[in-house]
């Protein structure tokens, strides 16, 4: 991954291969953005008119490219936009520093060092241009070139086009003797390592990532960083008697497996579950999704590779907090020993559940997860899934749902998510819902009614929480994968939604401000 480093040295006499300033939309044009003063004087003070002549307009993403002035050690500027200039005094937001770092570090794939002049105010700036570099640089090509590396390692090595990703990242203004911003800066390393292991998870294709391959990819993890873990394979799992993972992977060759991920630590008074959703290949099952939507299927484990790289996240960082992963592990293929509609599951909290779409299984294998989690009476638990279309129609493909059985806490989710730059939004839990998942047959049916659905899903999950215990659930299905073409610090494929928010929230309950 691209080392980053501190630097307070004059951008001039800097050996790069770019410098990166940043350019703001002002009232009457581009402006230039704290942070490339010598940059500015050495073009006459007249670097603004220079980038306006080139079309630059300081828009945020906007990447504009120009010779280095004369007496320069590095060759190229690179203009990126960082938005709306912000009011007098007014800091730029953490946000628009990362996506602008971000868009820079995707353009320098191929480069060997590059420094970052973007305006540097505190030490939550030195983070989020961090965490934009090491984000922006990522690029998963394990399966070209022979595979340069291993899924699920966090170290993809190539970029695409056959060029690697910027190898170093020079933050200037940052202070290497300062100890906010070296800590600030270790925390953005730690952070977006793990979130690019989540991403690699996303984009391993299924028939490499099975739920024994990403348990032992866990097992791994946890011998490197001093965690226990626990898996229950599918005799394990039908001798407890967790009928929903059971169900949703009986008809598959890969076997599904529950995996409990616990780091602990010793000044901990605080304990928080987080439980993700791993489908490691959605076909739909019996319930067979039609053409055009099993292609990107692979995603549908994104819940379980953020809980994953969230509790490792937790564990490096040290965080004075409890926190426990469940991972629900299954394959969802049609087959002869496949679950069928109509059919009735015994689920692991005893309550029978009439299956009445194998296309709604996400939710029976968080079922079993949320209930083993509860069991431990943790302070909270969150869980994270690409649980249902119908989020994606009502928030797009960028935001997720926060729901929950507490107001406050699915606020501060919400609040948390918003604060480390994850876009999300607080949906209800209409109590009228529950009444279409009543079932003649069952305690409750897999499904309700159709308009709501996330709604539903969320509704049907909260059956599955112990009683008394505070509970968020996070429909990442949006976000979790992108379709589409790259933008700010998020690359096509798996984009590692949550694993930020997780953290965060580990962070905030280690310090004594959330529960």
């Amino acid at each position: 991954m691209t080392a980053l480093t501190l630097s307070t040295s004059a951008a001039p006499g800097l050996r790069a291969d770019a410098i990166v300033i940043g350019v703001a939309k002002g009232a009457k044009g581009p402006v230039v953005a704290p942070g490339a003063e010598a940059v500015d004087t050495a073009y006459d003070s007249r670097l603004a008119a220079v980038l306006e002549t080139l079309g630059a307009s300081g828009a945020e993403g906007e990447l504009t490219k120009l010779p280095a002035p004369a007496g320069f050690k590095a060759p190229l500027v690179i203009a990126v936009g960082l938005g709306a200039e912000p009011d007098r005094d007014a800091e730029y937001e953490a946000e628009a520093l990362r996506r602008a770092a971000g868009v820079a570090a995707r353009a320098l794939a191929g480069a060997r060092k590059a420094a970052f002049a973007l305006p540097v105010e505190d030490a939550a700036a030195v983070a989020a241009i961090g965490e934009g570099v090491l984000l922006g640089a990522y690029s998963f090509d394990t399966y070209k070139d022979n595979g340069a590396n291993g899924a699920g390692t966090g170290k993809s090595v190539k970029a695409k086009n056959g060029r690697a990703p910027l190898a170093e990242g020079v933050l200037l203004g940052g202070k290497p003797r300062d100890a906010a911003h070296k800590a600030a800066l270790a925390r953005a390393t730690t952070v977006a390592e793990e979130l690019n292991r989540a991403r690699d998870l996303v984009n391993t294709p299924p028939n490499d990532l099975t739920p024994a391959a990403f348990a032992a990819i866990a097992q791994g993890a946890a011998k490197e960083h001093g965690l226990k873990i626990q898996v229950l394979d599918d005799k394990a799992l039908a001798k407890d008697g967790y009928g929903g993972i059971l169900g949703v992977g009986g008809g598959s060759a890969a076997t599904p497996r529950l995996v409990k991920l616990s780091y602990t630590h010793a000044e901990a008074d605080k304990h928080l579950a987080f439980v993700g959703k791993g489908i490691t290949y959605d076909s739909g099952g019996i319930s067979l999704k039609p053409a055009g939507h099993n292609e990107t299927m692979k995603c549908d484990m994104s819940g379980a590779a953020a809980v994953f790289a969230a509790v490792v996240a937790a564990a490096r960082l040290g965080l004075p907090v409890n926190v426990t992963g469940w991972l629900a592990l299954a394959e969802n293929m049609p087959s002869g020993t496949a679950v069928r509609p109509g059919d009735v599951l015994r689920m692991y909290s005893g309550k029978t559940v009439e299956v009445l779409n194998t296309d709604a299984e996400g939710r029976l294998v968080l079922a079993d997860a949320l209930w083993a989690a509860s069991a431990e009476r943790p302070d909270a638990i969150v869980d994270v899934a690409t649980l249902t279309g119908a989020m994606m129609l009502a928030l797009g493909s960028r935001t997720f749902a926060v729901m929950g059985n507490d107001d406050a806490f699915r606020s501060a989710v919400h609040e948390a998510a918003e604060e480390v730059g994850e876009p999300a939004w607080p949906m209800p839990l209409p109590e009228h819902l529950r009444k279409g998942m009543e079932s003649p047959t069952a305690d409750i049916a897999n499904m309700g009614e159709r308009m709501g659905g996330g709604l539903v899903a969320g509704l049907f999950l909260r059956e599955f929480v112990g009683e008394g215990i505070t509970w968020a659930h996070l429909d990442i299905a949006g976000p979790a994968f992108n379709e589409g073409g790259a933008f700010g610090y998020t690359p096509k494929g798996g984009t590692g939604s949550a694993v930020r928010t997780l953290v965060r929230l580990a962070e905030l309950t280690a310090e004594g401000e959330l529960g």
